[in-house]
């Protein structure tokens, strides 16, 4: 079985997170331990919260380090909704704070000429060459999001106010604006695709 570590930043509701890997039959360790995250087999780091709170709790643990290089070596890793957000460079949310930075672009808005948090189901559309992503409709709940999916990435994409970046896969590495673990039968598979990724890499 998978060695999954779920990362505690503080500012995510890791509920719902357990509750979906339960369901494929996996239990993961919850940690704020730089080194159980460096050492996993996979990691996830999930989120429901601000930008700038959830970079904070990730310097106070000592979290950005491991998590950085986890990317950089293209080590399995599951990033969900600000897990997203947090890998980008920066965000509208909260100017002046640095992201991870692993992710080349900047964390917008929506428009104010739609309903903003988006809350609800929305249509992923894959590019050709995603391995994990299916056409389907996820769970989202967002005020801000990734536009455009930066270089070296394969993307899926929906629509709110504008097509934006809906998720991320560079092989064993997925990052999610919507969340997985809260989109029926269709987000249970890509985790169970995900975790078959993990084990192979």
């Amino acid at each position: 079985m998978t060695d999954v570590v779920i990362v505690r930043t503080g500012v995510a509701n890791l509920a719902s997170v357990l509750a979906g890997f339960r369901r494929l039959g996996v239990t993961p360790d919850v940690t704020t331990d730089p080194a159980a995250v460096a050492a996993a087999r996979a990691v996830v780091l999930p989120g429901v919260g601000a930008f700038g709170a959830g970079m904070a709790a990730l310097h106070e643990f000592g979290l950005a380090a491991p998590l950085t290089a986890r990317v950089a070596a293209g080590r399995p890793l599951l990033a969900v909704c600000l897990g997203l957000q947090l890998l980008a460079t920066a965000s509208d949310e909260a100017p002046g704070v640095p992201g991870l930075g692993v992710l080349d672009g900047h964390v917008a808005r929506f428009p104010d000429t739609v309903k903003v948090p988006q809350l609800g189901w929305n249509q992923v559309a894959p590019d050709a060459g995603c391995r994990l992503l299916e056409p389907g409709y996820a769970y989202f709940a967002n005020s801000y999001r990734l536009v455009d999916a930066p270089a070296g990435w394969t993307a899926a994409r929906t629509d709110h106010g504008g097509s934006f970046t809906a998720a991320l896969e560079r092989g064993p590495i997925l990052a999610c604006q919507f969340h997985p673990e809260l989109s029926g039968p269709w987000g249970l598979a890509l985790l169970d695709r995900w975790l078959t990724a993990a084990r192979e890499a």
